[in-house]
């Protein structure tokens, strides 16, 4: 007989400490990749060929182009290789690649370093590792808590790395970021517990057979490109904000985090009221495309102010405001909008789009910036964020649901379906699948409320 696990229980130590550890594992990893941003394209100026601004956006990105590619063979390796080895293997390939960086005395060898810090591409083996110490009904908080400390480590990045840089230097950032890969590689070992049993979830991991469903979803690739473009537009801002910020305020590279610090906090207490508005009261694709309408304001200014002081200031908190909502909202609408047996699948395009948005978006800046000037970069971003918000305006508004799992015992794939058709009849339930293989269902059910009492008897029978 099936049996589902109680869905109030709190979570288990053993739990809670996977989750933190495993969210410190990405935080420690994010932290490596985002600390050169706002300090690194005057550095790089001085180098051989730093006066190529090109090279400069490829440095920047060159490490989302190789994460793009290996980061979902990473997590379907690790199904087969086990979860612990591959995430191993990808914290010293990215170690490896922040000691090259580190060594380096020319950009190309920078670029280098770099695209080899992006060949660690960890995260979707560290995803399915969480999902294999979680139960089903504390997963959602397990991957909140790894989504959060994601934005946390972004904008302590900003704050931080122009301060590390006054310190040690762009070389001694690289070689620390190295320094906490080994250290990140101690967590796994001695604090992430040891998975009983390693298996593929639907909710959490890729699956091929389930991409051309994913891709031929319009409401999922319009979510897709925003994604691609936030980060595009993120990464060619970065090459030429630190020369702006330094040559219309005369304030030196290493003190920058005196004008991201005070940006961010208060883009974050605005941001939280934002998104519980559109969670609560589904309003979600309301706020959603209005922090896309921020967006292309802010681009579009930033086009003529980027030569004045003061204008960098006001629309950089604009543009923060919007890029924390956007940040928290797409992760959100994605599970929406997926097919319950097809979340980790979407997941898993999103953040393969996240990642080739920052390599064109450091690629073309780059290029943009040498024949253009900044004001060709953000010619560029009000471009693609345009572009965005007119397929963010067509988009499906989602439903107000969430989702809820249950874990199940042995259940053939007849009883499955079985369940499947019952579960989906209850009042509130707008989709449910029972994956027999996977031995766990997966519902979506409406915000406002729905028959838990009835699904647990339902699952409690079979």
């Amino acid at each position: 007989m099936a049996k589902a696990k109680d869905n109030g229980a709190a979570m288990t130590p053993a739990e809670r400490r996977s989750a933190g550890s495993l969210a410190s594992i990405f935080g420690l990893r994010m932290l490596g990749m985002f600390l050169i941003l706002p300090v690194f394209s005057p550095y790089a100026k001085g180098l051989p060929g730093g006066q190529n601004a090109t090279l400069i956006g490829l440095a920047l990105g060159a490490y989302g182009l190789t994460q793009a590619l290996l980061q979902l063979p990473f997590g379907m390796l690790s199904d087969r290789y086990g979860r612990k080895r591959m995430i191993y293997l990808g914290l010293a390939i990215f170690a490896a690649g922040s000691f090259v960086a580190a060594a380096a005395h020319t950009l190309y060898i920078i670029i280098l370093g770099r695209s080899i810090q992006g060949a660690g591409a960890i995260s979707a083996a560290v995803t399915a590792l969480t999902a294999d110490l979680t139960r089903e009904e504390h997963r959602t908080k397990a991957m909140a808590m790894i989504g959060t400390t994601i934005g946390l480590t972004f904008a302590i990045s900003l704050a931080l790395g122009p301060a590390l840089y006054a310190l040690i230097g762009i070389p001694g950032i690289f070689a620390l970021t190295g320094v906490l890969a080994i250290v990140a590689m101690g967590v796994v070992k001695w604090v992430v517990p040891d998975p009983v049993v390693s298996h593929f979830h639907s909710d959490a991991e890729a699956s091929t057979n389930k991409l051309r469903e994913v891709l031929r979803n319009p409401q999922l690739l319009r979510l897709d490109f925003g994604i691609f473009s936030l980060h595009a537009a993120q990464m060619a801002m970065f090459v030429v904000l630190p020369f702006a910020l330094a040559k219309t305020g005369g304030i030196n590279e290493s003190d920058h985090w005196k004008i991201y610090l005070p940006v961010m906090l208060v883009s974050f207490i605005i941001m939280v009221p934002a998104i519980i508005y559109g969670e609560k009261r589904g309003k979600l694709k309301q706020v959603f495309v209005g922090a896309v309408a921020l967006m292309v304001v802010t681009q579009a200014s930033m086009i003529d102010a980027i030569h004045h002081f003061w204008g960098i200031v006001g629309l950089l908190l604009a543009y923060f405001i919007a890029f924390n909502i956007l940040e928290a909202t797409l992760p959100s609408l994605i599970s929406k909008i997926a097919p319950a047996a097809s979340k980790g699948t979407a997941m898993g395009v999103y953040n393969t789009s996240q990642s080739l948005g920052l390599f064109t978006g450091g690629a073309v800046g780059g290029y943009l910036s040498s024949v253009f000037g900044a004001s060709g970069v953000f010619v560029f971003s009000t471009v693609l964020m345009a572009v965005w918000f007119l397929a963010a305006t067509g988009m499906k508004a989602p439903a107000a649901v969430r989702s809820q799992m249950y874990h199940l015992g042995g259940l053939s794939a007849e009883r499955a379906r079985e369940l499947t058709a019952k579960l989906t009849k209850l009042s509130g339930v707008a989709e449910a699948v029972v994956l027999a293989d996977e031995g766990v269902a997966l519902l979506k059910v409406s915000q406002g409320g729905w028959d838990e009492q009835g699904a647990l008897e339902l699952i409690g029978g079979m």
